[in-house]
Formats: C-alpha cells, sequence, structure tokens
C-alpha cells in the first residue's frame, strides 16, 4: 500500500510499519523510543547530530561512512580507528579479512 503524506508533524504509537520504506524523506528532529529496527538498512542517510542512547547494536555494520566527530563512550572513532590500524599494521580491511600480520 502506497501512501503518501503532506509535509507536517505525526506520531506514529503501537504500530505496525514492518517492511515499510522511506525514501527521500525528511524525519530530521525526528524521536524514535521503544522501536524495533532489527534488519533495518539505512543507506545514504544523514545521522549528523544524532544521539544513540540505551542501544542493542549488536552486529550492526557500518561501511562506507564519514566518522569525522563520532564518539562511542566519549572517544572519537576516528582516534580509535587510527590506533586500531597501527596495532594491526595495516588497513581495516585488511584486519577484517585476516589479512593484517
Amino acid at each position: 500500500m502506497h501512501i503518501t503524506l503532506p509535509a507536517g508533524r505525526y506520531r506514529s504509537e503501537k504500530a505496525s510499519l514492518a517492511g515499510s520504506e522511506f525514501l527521500d524523506t525528511n524525519l530530521e528532529g525526528a524521536k524514535f523510543r521503544d522501536v524495533n529496527l532489527r534488519g533495518a538498512e539505512f543507506s545514504d542517510v544523514a545521522l549528523t547530530g544524532a544521539t544513540i542512547r540505551n542501544a542493542c547494536l549488536g552486529d550492526v555494520t557500518i561501511a562506507d561512512a564519514n566518522y569525522t566527530g563520532m564518539r562511542i563512550e566519549g572517544i572519537l572513532v576516528t582516534d580509535l580507528l587510527r590506533v586500531y590500524r597501527e596495532h594491526v599494521g595495516g588497513s581495516v580491511a585488511a584486519a577484517r579479512d585476516g589479512r593484517a600480520p
């Protein structure tokens, strides 16, 4: 079912939107609480300034992303990746693929 909503603010509560697609959609400033996003796919999204709290991030993959200013537990991800690369002596991809020393 295809529904086009006019611009505005909406509230969805206790709803199932499983399998939905959001294409060329502005959700700036949206709030997600107690939301199940298991298996969700995010492509070409802007999460600048977003905050993720009390989240289960098991088996989450982040690839081809700009990590500038991103922090995990207060530590810059760019610093974490730099130290990791120095430790494994190569790129993250090489370490991930088991090619690093």
